[in-house]
């Protein structure tokens, strides 16, 4: 890809409208939105809430295989698909995630999408954008803060040290922060104890944000936060130490969803960003229930792959919010498959049809899983110039197997014209009647019951371990009244199994749980499986060495 061709520059070309004609399209006035300088602005809470009686539009899932370094797209084409959909004559809105700066500077690059199915201003939303991921960030740091001030003060609450379990976060990938010593240097500095950082797409702040249903939901969930136990193990919230009202001030305009466009000026709510192998990996519900109030299609994605991102959307997001899928999209690429085949990065250019059928089994046991919530799934082909014709039919032979159809799509070089089989395949699926959505496991189900049941189920691993202390744990949080939460587990993305060097469709293999999280506030328990991080490291040559400004002061070497 040239320099000319690359996402940064083809977002710098594109002809934006002014936000408040993007707005108006959905039937805003000036005074609903927050302007943030000319192409973005928040909706306003009264808008918002004007939205509750009118009827629901159609929920689109995009998902995808389990990401490989040769890159699969799906934001591209979750962008690429509501484009599409507007193309041939629906009225569709697009909800994504916010980026993180972690992965911009790190490995993975920013989330607006690519080629000409991108959302802009892509500089902005890759960066600082309105500031979400600030505001969450230092609402967190506010709880850390008030904790360790509390303990100084005499510690009226009888927090027990060592039994602190609240941490610090930061946006940016710091392995240096995982693990630390605080309060150093002295009694005027306090307690010196063992903490760390997370980064602040992990903070619970996050999740409650994204899961809340507006400004007072979000104060009581950051209320119910538990930071810490006692002596005698009973939890210590955030409500107790009285931090949730600042808290909540800290937020009030985080939680309104941002309006953004695409390159053909269609509108997309882009709000919250937790990612989806530590976190829930969704976008927020406010924006997605305003959505679906404004337009006849949504489309929104589940970060990585249908494993982590689409199972948490169904058993976590769509549950606690009362959302229904109506169609789901699976994105692959050929080359992705040829990985999965077990064809190295380098070699990803020759035809290797062989490959291409080898490692189509992880693409069906995503397919398998998605229709098991009882979502209707299609395939995109997400199109690569050195895919050849037989490659690409060994994928849409293979699909037809699975009772689906997987489409060709050229959005990241043609824009919406390139996908416009794919808005029409599913239109057809959304308005076909057939969805009959439902999670995988009940609410009355036992907390490591519900782990095994999506390791089994969605994984297809044999077993779950857990040392004494994990299962114990889980069983006191069932005895004071958590039970029913759903699980969120944290695993690399790169596998079904724990392991990131198994690729395609491994079976029966063990998943430990090596620590269990709860966050009382979002309302689900974190499992945390193998050695996933919460506070991810820089790569050997992070992307931040090749970002910079220019003699013009633009900046180049985002992507």
């Amino acid at each position: 890809m040239s320099e000319f061709n690359s996402d940064i520059a083809i977002a710098r070309a594109a002809t934006k409208k002014p936000i408040k004609e993007i707005a108006a399209r959905l039937g805003m006035s000036e005074e609903d939105i927050v302007p943030y300088g000319h192409d973005k602005a928040k909706i306003s809470a009264p808008f918002l809430n004007s939205l509750e009686s009118r009827p629901d539009g159609k929920l689109i899932l995009v998902t995808a295989v389990n990401p490989t370094p040769a890159g699969e797209g799906k934001t591209t084409t979750t962008v690429g698909l509501g484009d599409g959909l507007n193309r041939i004559g629906k009225n569709a809105l697009i909800c994504i995630r916010e980026a993180s700066l972690g992965p911009c500077f790190g490995v993975k690059g920013g989330a607006a999408g690519g080629g000409y199915a991108q959302v802009v201003p892509m500089e902005d939303m890759n960066l600082h954008f309105t500031g979400d991921f600030h505001a969450i960030t230092t609402a967190h740091n506010l709880l850390s803060a008030m904790i360790d001030n509390h303990i100084y003060w005499g510690n009226e609450l009888q927090i027990d040290s060592r039994r602190v379990t609240w941490r610090r976060v930061l946006d940016m990938n710091d392995r240096a922060l995982r693990q630390i010593t605080a309060s150093l240097g002295g009694v005027a500095n306090g307690f010196p104890r063992e903490t760390g950082f997370d980064i602040t797409v992990a903070s619970e702040v996050m999740a409650i944000l994204c899961l809340s249903n507006d400004l007072k939901d979000l104060e009581k969930r950051l209320g119910d936060i538990i930071v810490a136990y006692r002596r005698d193990k009973t939890p210590v919230t955030a409500r107790d130490l009285k931090a949730d009202g600042a808290m909540a001030v800290l937020l009030k305009d985080a939680i309104q969803p941002n309006l953004v466009q695409t390159l053909e000026n269609n509108p997309a709510f882009v709000h919250g960003g937790p990612f989806a192998n530590i976190a829930h990996g969704c976008n927020s519900v406010v924006a997605t229930k305003a959505a679906l109030k404004l337009a006849d299609y949504v489309v929104t994605e589940a970060g990585f792959g249908a494993d982590l991102g689409a199972e948490k959307f169904f058993d976590i997001k769509c549950r606690k919010a009362g959302l229904k899928p109506a169609a789901a999209v699976v994105v692959a690429t050929v080359r992705a498959m040829k990985m999965n085949g077990g064809v190295a990065k380098a070699d990803l250019g020759a035809e290797n049809v062989e490959a291409v059928k080898a490692g189509c089994a992880n693409l069906g046991r995503h397919v398998e899983n998605v229709k098991g919530f009882g979502v209707p799934v299609v395939v995109a082909i997400n199109h690569f110039s050195a895919d050849t014709e037989a490659e690409i039919a060994a994928v849409k032979d293979y699909v037809a197997t699975l009772g689906a159809e997987a489409i060709v799509c050229r959005h990241w070089a043609e824009g919406s014209a390139g996908i416009t089989g794919l808005a029409e395949k599913v239109v057809e699926l959304a308005d076909g009647g057939t969805a009959d959505f439902q999670p995988i496991y009940p609410d009355e189900m036992g907390l490591f019951e519900k782990i095994e049941t999506v390791v089994k189920k969605i994984y297809r691993g044999a077993e779950v371990t857990a040392d004494q202390s994990v299962r114990d744990q889980l069983s006191a949080w069932q005895e004071a009244g958590y039970g029913n939460l759903p699980v969120c587990m944290a695993k690399t993305q790169y596998s079904f199994s724990t392991d990131p060097t198994k690729r395609g469709a491994p079976a029966d293999f063990s998943v430990h749980v090596r620590e269990v999280r709860l966050s009382a506030g979002a309302g689900f328990v974190v499992a945390i499986c193998g050695q996933i991080m919460t506070m991810p490291g820089l790569p050997s040559q992070p992307a931040a060495e090749s970002i910079y400004l220019n003699d013009n002061g633009e900046i180049e070497g985002l992507f």
